[in-house]
This record gives structure tokens, C-alpha cells and sequence, in this order.
């Protein structure tokens, strides 16, 4: 009998509290404009789960507390009322959740693997799995219901306590390779599946017999800094597992991008390389429901972590392999099994993100659009005919919407449904500004996507401060997104006018377009910023030239630097976040080296290679002589991606030219900024620098 089957007489009561979880906050808005405290209140959805056996629908929310600076993770279980509508059937706090044959598995705040009943038993309706010691950050159990992946860490660097163990108090790390750091943290250990078995004893589900599939190695599966347990998939008859992983380590690990998928046999134990040959990227497979055919997103070239993201599929009997998105020359940023014969994958293209429907049983014409409009959508799953999903845009965050589609007729058969109205209690209180998109001409006679946003209540017969935006990525598309800090909304509240261009190095507009960056950062993009800030300038007169100011963050704070050594004094104000400074100290700096030499083309020191000496040659340094405009430089002191002494390289500099400068650091922030109270105060900070300059 399936383990899972016995759970239905399993009931325990909830312990292990804490500190009270924080629920939805009110507020009241002032002046009806968008805040930081109100971007603060908002509830954030993350994602939707749709369930075909319980037709039930689970979704994740995050609040925030701006007073005690922290957040709580809620899980909500819906059901669709018979107008349609959600209903809410439970909630409680956690994370992860996944359903299985009905019932709602999430790991709660004790990091430990939760199974949620559908019924009441007693005063509690859920079981925590025992037997495992360490902290669960993903699971997968078997279709069988008699195994389960347990996704947890494991110690893969001896510390210095370990070699010294009569000096535990010394905080020195010796380290003898690279990827020493990643992200915002040292790499001391690695995330790897347990393979486990379930039992029931007693009432009560635990696990035994648990194997580590990467026993006695460093390798990461998942792989860090982002990758999740969509990283795994079983097999529909649970004997088998595949995997991603990229199985390299210190200088191999940093300078490579090739990770593989690897298919576990549990019945002889035996790895096996499925994608062994392909240079790039390797990730996220996912086996058909009749288990006949394997997909995973894939990249070509190794080194090239921005390469086209396409989705793949081999069927794992005859071995045939296919490129499902051949021709569409975009990233498929994330996808799921509709049935034997469909997949349903989100892409960007002309900068908004949409559904599509790939049929793989037709040779050509194959995909179809699902949605359409001025949004980006993330894919969550189906409940028959029904596909739901998340969508989002520069005006709203995310919100969980659905809509029928008929797989005959490749036709969309009916309009798109809003099911949850999370944040429209802030939303009645504000008005928002508008979106235009804009297609310019560069200097090199392309069309280039600008998005123009206005202020609310906008009046062209006014003149207004108007700020140029620079995207991060580098190639990371200036799409419909809602950010919690990087907010158009908020930037137009404050009555600016935005102008944020999709310039050369973005994906959406094809593989040249997106692929010119790469060694050439100071030469195309730089011309795209310059052709969409002087081209609106020229001919909106509701533009006041004399108050033009510049933003962005990573590649985008990089731009702002550069900008400032080369703008001929367009721009009144400059603010750079986590930004590159000096091109030759982010080569050694970074820890991906993969990124540095992909991008930068090479080695400093190489002076043969003319891409990267042209490449250092544009390094924002080497033009401090020409900075003459005030400058506001951020930076976390926990981004190991771009280390915090670029931006205070970048304040110094300007300091000693003369320049007026501030400097915003975050000691406990890496390149994001995450915490509640310091994103309200970059946000006071970043306006607080804009206005006093142009305004």
C-alpha cells in the first residue's frame, strides 16, 4: 500500500512557535501617490499551484513588517466558487509548497517537510515528517508515494577550526582555490539530494534509509545561488531520477558554465549523463506524465550564461532529441508538462513576457501564443482546459489570473480572468502613471522598444525632470516587471518622466541584438541610451532638458559610471547601484569568471586579445578627468558579484575631483537590498538625491 495512502489517520498538533506571524498590514495613503511605506505594504504573490486531483489551488504571499523588519511566508488553499471567484479554504505560514495526490506538502518555518491533510483531525490537520536531522530546503516525493528527495545542505569545505582545532576563536579563512564566495556568502557548503525511503509507524510518516546522490563530492544539486528544486524530476514510475548539476569545482566551477543532466537508476544506483556533449547550460528536466519523453532548457556555449535559454526533448527510448523553440531566438525562462503531447513556457519578446503552447507532435508552426497585451505572465499550471497563472506589469503587481484555451483549434477561447485582488486596497488610493511604448531609431539605423513613463495626472503643457533608466543584466530585459524597488510607479509619483530603453544586449529582439553587448560595453549600448534620452528630449517639449537625470543598477550602475566620463553635460544628477567601476579589478573581483571573460572577452593582461583590451580601455576609471555632475553611488557590503569597493572606489573619485557625491552602503545587503527598513530608506535616499538636483 502507498505510504501516502496511510496519512489520512495521521493527525498531530502544531508546535514549535515563534514570533507571531505578520499578516496583511493596513495603511493609509496620503496625497494619493505611490510611497515607500505603500510598496512596503503591498502583499507579494510569488506563485500559484493548481492541483487537477483536489481541483484545489494553492498560492504563496509574503508580508512585510517596516517595524520589525521581517517577513512572514503564508501558503493559501483556494477553490474556485461556482461564480468562478476564489475561495479560500486554509491558510498558514510556510514555504515550498508542492501538492501530492491531493494533499499540500510545504516546509514550515522549522525548515522541516509538512504534509497538510484535507480534512480536520481533531484540532490539527497536518504531519510533519520525521527521521530527517537536517534542514530541508526542497522535496520531491515519488509518484509511488513510498520516496521522497530531501534537498538539504551538506558541509563540503573543512574549516579553519577543523585544520586549528585548538584556536576556535579565530575568524581568518584560509582558502586555497577559487569560488571561495558566491553571492553573498562564503561557499562552505553545497546543496544535495537525499534519496529516502517513507515509512509509517504508528500513525505518524518518517523517513529512513536516506542516501546522499552526491556522496563525498562538492557538487551542488541544485545549483547555487538560485536554482530550487525544479533542478530534479522522478521518473512517472519512480525508478528513476534526473538531475541537474554541474559536476566541476574551485577554478573548473568558476570559469565554466557547463552544467549537465544526469539520470539516476535507483534500482542499480548507476549515474548517467544525459546531455554529455553539450557545452552550455544544462538544467530543469521534467519527464512527461507517460514518461516517454524527457525535457530540460538548454544552452549551447559554455562560458555564456546569456546564451538562448531553448527547450529541449529526447525521448528516452529511441533517443531522438529535439529543439522545440527553433526559430524564436528567445530565452524560455521557465515551463511545465501540459500533457504527453503539449508544454506551456513563458518568453519574453519585444519586452513583454507572454505564454505559449508547444505542440510536440507537430513538425512546423508548433507554437502557439497564449495570452497577449502590454504584461508579462509566469507560468503556474493547468486544471483541465484551465490554465493559470501569474501576470504582472509596470502598473500592477503580481496577481493570479486563468483562462481556457483549446489545444484543437490552437485558438484562444476566452478572455483572461483576474482571481485575486490582493493589493487593491492600496490601489484604490493612488493614481498611477501611465505606459507608452516607443520604437527609435539608433545610430546604426535599428529600432530600438523605449518604454516612456508618465506621471499621474501628467500635463504635456508642463515641463517635467525626466530620468533615463539603465537596465542591469547586462542582458535582462526591460519588460513588463513590477519591482519592489526599482519602481516606475514610484519614480513617476515623484513626477519624473522615465525613459527606459530596451538597447542593444537585451534579449526579446532577437539573438544579434541581444548577443552585440558582449565585449563592446562602452560602444552600441551607450549609443542606444544617448538616441532614446536625446530623441524624446528633441521631441516632447514637456521635457525639460535642463533636468535630465540618469539611474540604474549592476550593468546599469556600470552604464551611469560610464555615462558620467561621456554625456557632455546632458545629465544634472547621476545615481549608480551596485555598479562596476574599474573593469580590471572586477575581472579578479567577480567571483563567476565565466561572466568576466565571456563579457569582458578575456584577461586584462592579455594584450594580444583587442577585445578585452578594448573592453579595459572603457573601463568608467579611466574617465574620472571628465566627471563634472553630481553622482549618488549605492552599494551592499554582501555582493560578491560586484564587490562594495567599486562604489566606494566610484564616491572617492568623485570626492576628489570635486565632484558632489554621496555614499549609500549597506553593510548587511547583497545586490539586492532586502530588508524592509533599508529599502525605504534607499528609496528616501534616492529621491531625496534626484530632487535636490532637479527639482
Amino acid at each position: 500500500m502507498a505510504t501516502i495512502a496511510l496519512l489520512a489517520s495521521a493527525c498531530q498538533l502544531k508546535i514549535g512557535k515563534n514570533k507571531k506571524p505578520i499578516t496583511k498590514p493596513e495603511i493609509t495613503i496620503k496625497g494619493g501617490r505611490l510611497t515607500p511605506e505603500a510598496l512596503w505594504a503591498m502583499g507579494r504573490i510569488n506563485s500559484v499551484h493548481p492541483d487537477e486531483h483536489s481541483k484545489k489551488i494553492a498560492y504563496t504571499i509574503s508580508y512585510f513588517s517596516v517595524e520589525e523588519n521581517r517577513s512572514t511566508s503564508w501558503i493559501r488553499i483556494c477553490q474556485l466558487d461556482t461564480n468562478g471567484k476564489l475561495e479560500l479554504v486554509d491558510q498558514f505560514v510556510g514555504h515550498s509548497p508542492a501538492w501530492h495526490k491531493g494533499m499540500l506538502c510545504y516546509i514550515n518555518k522549522e525548515n522541516k517537510l509538512v504534509m497538510r491533510h484535507g480534512v480536520k483531525c481533531g484540532y490539527a490537520k497536518e504531519d510533519v515528517i520525521r527521521g530527517f536531522d537536517k534542514d530541508i530546503e526542497g522535496f520531491l516525493f515519488s509518484p509511488d508515494s513510498n520516496k521522497v528527495i530531501l534537498i538539504a545542505q551538506v558541509k563540503t569545505v573543512s574549516s579553519t577550526e577543523d585544520k586549528h582545532p585548538d584556536l576556535p576563536l579565530a575568524s581568518g579563512r584560509i582558502v586555497d582555490d577559487l569560488m571561495y564566495k558566491h553571492w553573498d556568502e562564503w561557499t562552505e557548503t553545497a546543496p544535495h539530494p537525499f534519496l529516502c525511503d517513507l515509512e509509517v509507524a504508528y500513525g505518524r510518516i518518517k523517513t529512513t534509509n536516506c542516501i546522499d546522490l552526491l556522496e563525498g563530492t562538492p557538487y551542488e544539486s541544485p545549483m547555487k545561488p538560485f536554482g530550487g528544486v525544479e533542478q530534479l524530476a522522478w521518473s512517472p514510475d519512480s525508478k528513476q531520477i534526473a538531475y541537474t548539476c554541474r559536476k566541476k569545482n574551485g577554478l573548473e566551477y568558476a570559469v565554466s558554465t557547463n552544467s549537465d543532466i544526469y539520470l539516476y537508476d535507483i534500482e542499480t544506483g548507476t549515474h548517467t549523463n544525459l546531455t554529455e556533449g553539450n557545452g552550455g547550460y544544462d538544467t530543469n528536466p521534467s519527464y512527461s506524465p507517460n514518461g516517454e519523453w524527457i525535457a530540460w532548457q538548454s544552452m549551447a556555449r559554455d562560458g555564456y550564461e546569456s546564451d538562448e535559454n531553448r527547450l529541449m526533448i529526447q525521448n528516452l527510448k529511441t533517443g531522438e532529441k529535439r529543439f522545440l523553440t527553433e526559430g524564436m531566438e528567445t530565452n524560455v525562462d521557465s515551463y511545465y508538462w501540459k500533457d504527453n503531447n503539449h508544454l506551456v513556457f513563458n518568453a519574453v519578446w519585444h519586452a513583454t513576457t507572454m505564454l505559449y503552447e508547444v505542440n510536440i507532435d507537430k513538425s512546423k508552426d508548433n507554437v502557439t501564443c497564449l495570452t497577449n497585451g502590454q504584461y508579462d505572465y509566469v507560468p503556474g499550471g493547468n486544471i483541465g482546459d484551465v490554465y493559470y497563472c501569474l501576470r504582472h506589469s509596470m502598473i500592477e503587481a503580481n496577481e493570479i489570473y486563468c483562462f481556457t484555451h483549446s489545444s484543437q483549434t490552437d485558438q484562444q477561447d476566452s478572455t483572461i480572468t483576474q482571481l485575486t485582488y490582493e493589493n487593491d486596497n492600496i490601489y484604490s488610493q493612488i493614481e498611477m502613471g501611465t505606459i507608452e511604448p516607443r520604437w527609435q531609431t539608433t545610430s546604426d539605423n535599428k529600432q530600438m522598444l523605449t518604454w516612456i513613463i508618465y506621471p499621474p495626472h501628467f500635463d504635456p503643457t508642463k515641463k517635467y525632470p525626466t530620468l533615463l533608466y539603465c537596465e542591469g543584466g547586462p542582458q535582462s530585459p526591460v519588460s513588463q516587471f513590477w519591482s519592489f524597488r526599482w519602481n516606475f510607479m514610484m519614480m513617476a509619483a515623484n513626477d519624473y518622466i522615465i525613459v527606459a530603453p530596451n538597447r542593444r544586449g537585451l534579449p526579446g529582439f532577437g539573438n544579434e541584438w541581444n548577443e552585440q553587448i558582449s565585449g563592446d560595453y562602452g560602444g552600441q549600448c551607450m549609443k542606444d541610451y544617448l538616441t532614446a534620452i536625446d530623441e524624446f528630449v528633441a521631441n516632447e517639449p514637456y521635457v525639460d532638458k535642463e533636468r535630465l537625470g540618469c539611474v540604474g543598477a549592476s550593468f546599469g550602475g556600470f552604464s551611469v559610471y560610464w555615462l558620467a566620463g561621456h554625456h557632455n553635460k546632458r545629465f544634472k544628477a547621476f545615481i549608480a547601484h551596485d555598479g562596476i567601476f574599474n573593469m580590471e579589478m572586477q575581472y579578479l573581483e567577480t567571483e563567476e569568471k565565466w561572466f568576466a571573460n565571456w563579457d569582458m572577452g578575456g584577461a586584462y593582461w592579455d594584450k594580444d586579445n583587442k577585445i578585452a583590451q578594448n573592453t579595459f580601455a572603457n573601463s568608467p576609471h579611466h574617465f574620472v578627468d571628465k566627471w563634472d555632475t553630481p553622482i549618488l553611488c549605492i552599494h551592499g557590503e554582501k555582493d560578491y558579484r560586484i564587490l562594495a569597493n567599486q562604489g566606494m572606489a566610484a564616491f572617492d573619485a568623485a570626492k576628489m575631483r570635486g565632484v558632489d557625491a554621496q555614499l549609500l552602503i549597506f553593510p548587511d545587503e547583497n545586490h539586492w537590498v532586502l530588508k524592509p527598513q533599508n529599502g525605504i530608506l534607499w528609496q528616501r535616499t534616492f529621491f531625496a538625491w534626484l530632487d535636490k538636483y532637479l527639482k
